[in-house]
């Protein structure tokens, strides 16, 4: 059996490297609808195209595009057609708020599932992955806008039932979350508690929209 040689090899990673460049390419030129994430890039540790999930945007495709966000108290909620294999991720930093925003869960939610149906998804058949809802402020649990986005998707996806088949929400980490969405697949990232000063800061920008309330008294891989 022959081996192959280190500059085939290298030459096989070249012409990936150079076909998902291209692929982000053609990526950036479609036009985009309000509220879906923009930011594509090439990703060297995948060798695939990607696109980042900024708060308040969604992304939705039947491709194995990797659809990526960083989680503080924000919650990502992936919904994917296993079907139709369609799938799609969104990023929202508080449950409810003025206005159509996606920051807002119950906005992004349900803009998550408008489009997915609009690519021919069904809801019946949709199942759900969540990430998020990371108390990622020290002192700042009075609040607990992580605790609220996360009952807030649970109690959204029940009611719309559609099932939870994985999650990783909660705690104290931030989190890297990956998702594929013709495949279904997730991934997620917990992430020291250092050097997120971006993450603290849109943290901070969402407690102080937040108000407290009243006490009423599949898988997913690591990378």
């Amino acid at each position: 059996m022959s081996t192959p040689s280190p500059i085939s090899g290298a030459n096989a990673a070249l012409s990936a490297s150079s076909a998902g460049a291209a692929r982000v390419a053609r990526l950036k030129t479609q036009p985009r609808k309000q509220g879906e994430a923009s930011f594509f890039f090439y990703d060297a540790h995948f060798k695939n195209a990607a696109v980042k999930i900024l708060p308040g945007e969604y992304f939705v495709d039947n491709e194995d595009i990797l659809i990526m966000t960083t989680l503080g108290s924000c919650i990502a909620a992936c919904l994917w057609d296993r079907t139709a294999q369609i799938g799609g991720m969104n990023h929202f930093m508080l449950p409810e708020g003025s206005g159509d925003s996606g920051r807002y869960g119950s906005f992004a939610m349900e803009m998550l599932i408008n489009e997915l149906m609009k690519r021919g998804a069904q809801k019946s058949r949709m199942e759900a992955k969540i990430f998020g809802g990371g108390a990622v402020i020290a002192g700042m649990n009075t609040i607990n806008v992580g605790e609220r986005n996360t009952n807030f998707v649970i109690d959204y996806l029940k009611l719309e039932r559609i099932p939870i088949v994985s999650k990783d929400v909660m705690d104290v980490y931030p989190r890297k979350v990956c998702f594929l969405p013709h495949s279904g697949k997730a991934m997620v990232k917990r992430l020291a508690p250092t050097n997120t000063d971006a993450l603290v800061q849109q943290d901070r920008t969402a407690a102080q929209k937040a108000q407290p309330v009243a006490s009423t008294g599949g898988s997913i891989d690591l990378f």
